[in-house]
């Protein structure tokens, strides 16, 4: 799938022994090997796959690793199922609900809640996201602690909205939504992951379709989240909000979860 960027991306082997995988992932994404304009490098290398921007000021690569580093310390230290997105999906004594997260981005907030026994199922539209996502997610299977998590984590492809429109198979009975919003907060640039994917993703301008299809599919609830002074999303009103220091979780309920 052709992306549209500004400066343009390609894809590029970190050492010779990667060079195959790197033409593999070149003609899956539609993008070229060899572009000395380009404004990012997709990577094959040890890690496995990582986006980099490129220049003299970027910030250091994005990848998506469930082994070590942030998801590392909050599926050992995170608080378990005392976390706020725990409560807002629902979780409970005897309720680890089937949740479809349908903005899934690096799939750090799926992967706390398979961490804490949800069945999920994950869509990123944005192609290089997804592959960043699809790599993680295969890295972390072989691992012994970690791989029953991933095991619960299904990726699927295509557009959001569309694919819950034409949902094939059981509903989700929560769909969780964490859209890209048009930033006003200087702060909202500070995170490495934010800065490299905006000009790559751009914002959810279709948040109140998306929030449109999760409210007709999902059986049980919706859970969108939002940085804590945005504005809900247009369209149908949340009947209420749990609120963090930066994020709030606006819920929308259609029936209790129960064990």
């Amino acid at each position: 799938m052709e992306q549209q960027v500004e400066g343009g991306i390609r894809v590029e082997a970190l050492d010779a022994g990667y060079q195959a995988q790197a033409e593999q992932w070149a003609a899956r994404l539609g993008l070229p090997l060899d572009d000395a304009e380009a404004a990012f490098a997709v990577q094959v290398g040890a890690d496995g796959l990582q986006i980099q921007q490129l220049g003299p000021q970027a910030p250091g690569p994005v990848r998506v690793d469930f082994l070590e580093g942030g998801a590392a310390h909050r599926r050992l230290y995170g608080g378990g199922a005392g976390q706020m997105i725990a409560k807002a999906v629902g979780i409970a004594q005897g309720v680890r609900p089937h949740v479809l997260d349908a903005t899934a981005g690096l799939g750090k907030d799926a992967f706390v809640l398979a961490t804490l026994g949800c069945r999920m199922q994950l869509i990123e539209r944005q192609p290089l996201v997804a592959a960043l996502l699809e790599d993680g997610l295969a890295r972390a299977a072989g691992d012994a602690e970690v791989g029953p998590i991933v095991a619960r984590m299904e990726l699927l492809h295509g557009n959001s909205i569309e694919r819950m429109r034409n949902w094939q198979g059981e509903p989700p009975q929560v769909i969780y939504l964490d859209p890209m919003f048009p930033h006003r907060d200087k702060s909202a640039l500070v995170k490495k992951e934010m800065r490299v994917f905006r000009p790559l993703v751009g914002d959810d301008l279709d948040a109140p379709a998306l929030l449109e299809a999760a409210l007709a599919l999902a059986t049980h609830r919706v859970v969108v989240k939002r940085p804590r002074k945005a504005p809900i999303i247009e369209g149908t009103k949340p009947s209420h909000s749990l609120e963090g220091k930066s994020s709030r979780y606006d819920i929308y309920p259609k029936k209790a979860l129960k064990p």
